[in-house]
């Protein structure tokens, strides 16, 4: 008796994300700016909210490097930032 299991003859067939893949940072073009998010993140016991700017920072260096596809910031969740600042403060 096989121990095997059988499922039919249907096979997975991955597909993509829907925002789509991205290319890593190979040559370290942000590396900087990765750098600083994640010591922010560090910084402030991993409250993201608290390296929103860092992180706008970050993305805005993917996409002008072509690592991720073009995307308003407004888009990203950044809508409310303003030169780096946050409308709250």
């Amino acid at each position: 008796m096989s121990t095997a299991m059988n499922f039919g003859s249907k096979s997975f067939q991955p597909r993509a994300p829907d925002k789509g893949s991205f290319p890593l940072d190979h040559f370290g073009e942000c590396k900087s700016f990765k750098e600083k998010f994640m010591k922010c993140l560090r910084d402030n016991n991993f409250e993201n909210a608290l390296c929103r700017n860092e992180s706008k920072e970050y993305l805005e260096c993917r996409m002008e490097r072509q690592l991720m596809a073009q995307e308003p910031l407004e888009k990203l969740g950044f809508g409310d930032l303003k030169d780096g600042q946050s409308a709250r403060n």
